[in-house]
């Protein structure tokens, strides 16, 4: 056999770029010393360096060029199989790039499991090697506990190159007992009784579990160990529970659904859209595939958790439920799952976007318009935009949209739209009230416009006490939390703004209170008006507890639950059947719909159209469409009292089209103005505290965009944001159309640079207003 050539011949080691979960970029490093020459393994985690500590990263890539010779080594590969899904990596490295975002910042929002590693970490001084120059109390030559040492006299060491290191996994333990053949005194009987189940068993993990076995009480087990007769061990930890799978297997019929790269199904209620999804995911699960379902909020993963787990076992695998409702060890243990093949489905939040199947064969996004996906935060994603790059990343991994309403977006691919659910519909006018006889001065007869009720109609009010009556169940949704949008003087109209931000503060009568719901600013309500004295105020725009007030005036004796971000009742009794009504913002839909619902009232439905969104229509139908469907088998009746009774969304599901129609409108009309998805939309907002300086970097911006090429259509703006102040910071905006990224992406490389303002880009924005 040929000897290895000299290492001076070998090509130096490209160096390793790493995300860590802080807002930072790509960190390079140079690969563990003695590692043999390979590409990057992307998607495992790794200790690095950082900041005198070691710190658990993920790879995400090679580093382009030469290697830099300051920089530092990796220190140990954690995993033998990726911890991360390499397509996830890719996608995210795309985003950050495109969007200007930290892929840090995506790595920190979105890995929610293996940022901290149990180790037993062992140093020695490398051979030959004398530390005398680095103190007295530095490793020797044999190994001993990292944790022997300080923390900054290691990594000192370890950046010369002169200390050795291992590392092995510390297992879970738990502590438990083991029985002794002497003791200090003498045992009793029932203490007797005790050993001896004790010394039967070997070793039992709880004292509660060794007092059950034996049959006395814990006082027994405890003298038992105060004597000497037994001592408490070790033991390795059993595997944290995990959510039990539904025992439910729908979908026997066919797979009769698309095969494309990226298919949609949506209409219907969610178990009839779960049937038609279940055969082609117990296919995948058949064949050894894995399939990933993510869902945007709770109810909508309670729903799949119980249609879908169940499609597992028989196929020879599990299903795993990974959100942020499982505990730190609960999630570890379920990722382990998944990593090793063990675990083919998983359903969960976005959480689990980045869960390491082995084989991914589909990935199925329920309610991809949901605006759940949107972090508020942080990177500011958007997930849907994340999983289609994901879905289009290396092997291209299907991708299934699946809801009860498609995206406009969501209409370029091939896909099925079931049935509508039955709908009960009463539309409330309050633009047009009925015209009423009566007598005017002279004893003429004249018509003036009908009182319809407000804010619960007459309508309305009947069928609430019909619900009373007999013994149903009722849920109003209000378009807000508080008791109102906001008060106002009667005499000279005066309305108590924030004084951080340019809004009316809201008032909450349970703490009789004015709030900002921007920036958390609170008053107690003045008895008089700041500007006139008047002592009278009038609230004006119903929250929740408004409503709540009238229902419980309108129905004495029926129970009233509130449920909205101030206030959250228990609702287990109307959950079990109980005749009552809830009042709630939108978060109510969060919830599963009561057993008996009779009635939805949605009090006033302007409040999702008037704001200055453009996807303010398609947020709306999106609504009624779940309104409508809320219920798993029953069409309650839902009363909508709105000023606009011909808007298309609300007219469409009155005459019964299903739910592709309303965006397929939204389709035709977005074509004229240049909207996604025939164009993408990105919005860069330009902040500061003061108002001059905002306004000239905003202008500056444009400048600065028109200056690298933008057309006059491209470019909208600046403008000044809908709130024109808040916390406050004066924000500006503007708005990029382009036609695909390659566009978008040379116009934003011109704004690499710094300016006198905060400079922030969103390139999938939801709600501008």
């Amino acid at each position: 056999m040929s000897a290895a050539p000299p290492s001076r011949h070998l090509p130096p080691a490209r160096p390793w770029q790493v995300a860590l979960p802080l807002p930072i970029g790509a960190i390079e490093f140079l690969p563990p010393h003695g590692l043999p020459s390979q590409a990057a393994p992307v998607g495992f985690r790794v200790l690095v360096p950082w900041r005198g500590e070691l710190t658990v990263s993920v790879v995400v890539g090679e580093a382009p060029g030469k290697p830099n010779a300051r920089l530092r080594e990796a220190v140990h590969v954690l995993d033998e199989i990726p911890w991360v899904h390499p397509a996830f990596v890719e996608a995210a490295w795309g985003l950050s790039k495109l969007a200007r975002t930290p892929i840090g910042l995506l790595f920190s929002d979105l890995l929610g499991v293996g940022w901290e590693a149990r180790l037993d970490h062992q140093v020695r001084a490398v051979a030959e090697a004398d530390l005398s120059a680095f103190g007295l109390k530095v490793p020797g030559h044999e190994w001993s506990g990292a944790d022997h040492h300080a923390t900054p006299l290691l990594d000192a060491i370890r950046e010369q190159g002169l200390l050795d290191e291992r590392f092995a996994p510390v297992p879970r333990t738990v502590t438990g007992y083991r029985a002794l053949d002497t003791g200090l005194t003498a045992l009793t009987r029932r203490q007797q009784d005790a050993w001896t189940t004790l010394r039967a068993a070997g070793s039992l993990g709880s004292q509660v579990d060794w007092a059950a076995r034996a049959g006395v009480s814990p006082s027994v087990v405890a003298q038992v160990l105060a004597r000497g007769w037994a001592t408490s061990i070790q033991l390795p930890a059993a595997p944290p529970t995990l959510p039990e799978p539904s025992a439910r297997v729908c979908g026997s019929a066919p797979d009769t659904l698309p095969e494309a790269e990226v298919w949609r199904l949506h209409g219907g209620r969610s178990a009839e859209r779960h049937a038609r999804l279940a055969p082609r995911i117990a296919r995948l699960l058949r064949l050894g595939r894995g399939v990933l379902v993510i869902a945007p909020d709770g109810a909508t993963l309670r729903n799949a958790w119980e249609d879908l787990s169940g499609l597992a076992q028989p196929s020879g695998t599990r299903a795993v439920c990974f959100s942020g409702g499982l505990n730190p060890v609960q999630r570890a243990h379920a990722w382990e799952l998944i990593a090793g093949g063990q675990a083919g489905l998983t359903i969960g939040s976005a959480l689990a976007l980045c869960a390491p199947h082995p084989d991914l064969g589909l990935i199925v996004l329920l309610e991809e318009a949901s605006d759940a996906y949107k972090l508020l935060s942080g990177s500011r994603a958007f997930l849907p935009e994340l999983v289609t790059r994901m879905a289009a990343a290396g092997s291209c991994i299907p991708l299934a949209l699946v809801g009860c309403v498609p995206a406009a977006e969501s209409l370029l691919y091939r896909g099925e739209v079931l049935p509508p659910p039955k709908a009960r519909l009463h539309v409330v006018d309050y633009s047009s009230p009925p015209e009423q006889a009566e007598l005017g001065p002279l004893s003429s007869p004249h018509l003036r416009p009908g009182d319809l009720g407000y804010p619960l109609s007459h309508d309305l009010a009947r069928v609430l006490r019909q619900v009373q009556e007999r013994g149903r169940q009722a849920a109003l949704l209000a378009p807000r939390r508080g008791y109102s949008a906001l008060l106002r003087c009667k005499s000279c109209q005066h309305t108590p703004g924030c004084p951080n931000c340019d809004v009316a503060l809201r008032f909450h009568q349970e703490r009789r209170a004015l709030h900002c719901h921007q920036c958390g600013y609170e008053v107690t309500i003045p008895d008089r008006c700041d500007r006139c004295g008047d002592p009278m105020w009038q609230a004006r725009g119903p929250g929740t507890e408004w409503i709540v007030q009238e229902v419980r005036r309108l129905l004495p004796g029926m129970p009233v639950y509130r449920h909205d971000g101030d206030h959250q009742d228990d609702l287990s009794a109307l959950q079990s059947g109980e005749s009552a009504v809830v009042v709630g913002t939108q978060g109510l839909l969060s919830l599963d719909a009561p057993p008996n619902l009779a009635l939805i009232g949605l009090t006033l439905a302007d409040t999702w159209l008037n704001i200055s969104d453009f996807r303010a229509g398609e947020r709306y139908h999106r609504l009624l469409r779940q309104l409508v469907a809320w219920h798993p088998s029953r069409a309650p009746l839902t009363v909508v009292q709105t000023f606009q009774p011909t808007h298309p969304a609300l007219t469409c599901l009155k005459s019964g089209q299903d739910a592709g129609f309303y965006p397929a409108i939204e389709v035709r009309a977005r074509q004229e103005l240049g909207y996604p998805p025939h164009r993408l939309l990105t919005y860069i907002e330009v902040a500061a505290r003061d108002r001059a300086r905002a306004a000239s970097s905003a202008q500056q911006v444009a400048d600065t965009l028109h200056g690298a090429g933008a057309a006059p259509g491209e470019v909208l703006g600046p403008a000044p944001s809908p709130l024109a102040r808040v916390r406050g910071v004066y924000p500006y905006q503007l708005l990029l159309r382009t036609r695909n990224e390659e566009r978008l992406n040379e116009l934003l490389g011109s704004l690499d640079r710094r300016f006198a303002a905060r400079v922030r880009v969103d390139i999938s924005p939801r709600g501008m207003g």
